[in-house]
C-alpha cells in the first residue's frame, strides 16, 4: 500500500472539505436522507435532537464542500444532493478499493487451495535445496 500512497498527489482543499463534511455523523445522515429526495432544512432537522440553527450549521459544511445544493423558495431553504463532490471523493479512493480487492482475492485464492502443513512446506524446502544442488553441480 505505501507504493499507492507514495504514488498520490497530496489531496486539495476541496477533497479535504469532503472528507471533513463526511466526518459527522449527523451530516452522513442528511446526505442519506437527501439521496431519496431534495428536502427542506426543517425537514432535515425532524429526526435529529438538535435545533434548526445547529441542522443549518451541519448544511452549510455540506453545501460548502459541495455535497449538497440549496435553493430558497421564499423563506424555505430546499437541499438536494450534489454528487459531484462525492464522486471526486470516490475517484480519490478507487486505488485503495483495487488495492484491498486484489488483496482479497488473493486471501481467497489462498484459503480455497488449502493452507500448507508444515510437512508440506518442509518436503517443498527440501526439493528447491535438491534443485539447487544439482543445478550447482552441472555447471
Amino acid at each position: 500500500m505505501a507504493a499507492v500512497l507514495d504514488a498520490r498527489p497530496m489531496a486539495s482543499d476541496d477533497l479535504d472539505a469532503v472528507f471533513h463534511a463526511l466526518s459527522d455523523r449527523t451530516r452522513r445522515s442528511i446526505l442519506h436522507r437527501l439521496a431519496d429526495r431534495p428536502a427542506t432544512v426543517g425537514d432535515l432537522a425532524g429526526p435529529f435532537a438538535m435545533s434548526l440553527p445547529a441542522v443549518s450549521k451541519h448544511v452549510k459544511v455540506l453545501e460548502s464542500a459541495g455535497l449538497i445544493s440549496r435553493t430558497v423558495e421564499g423563506r424555505l431553504h430546499r437541499c438536494s444532493l450534489a454528487p459531484a463532490a462525492l464522486r471526486t471523493a470516490d475517484d480519490w479512493l478507487a486505488p485503495y478499493r483495487e488495492f484491498w480487492s486484489a488483496e482479497f482475492e488473493s486471501l481467497d485464492r489462498h484459503l480455497r487451495q488449502g493452507v500448507s502443513t508444515s510437512r508440506d512446506r518442509s518436503a517443498r524446502r527440501t526439493q528447491r535445496k535438491t534443485v539447487r544442488a544439482a543445478t550447482r553441480r552441472g555447471r
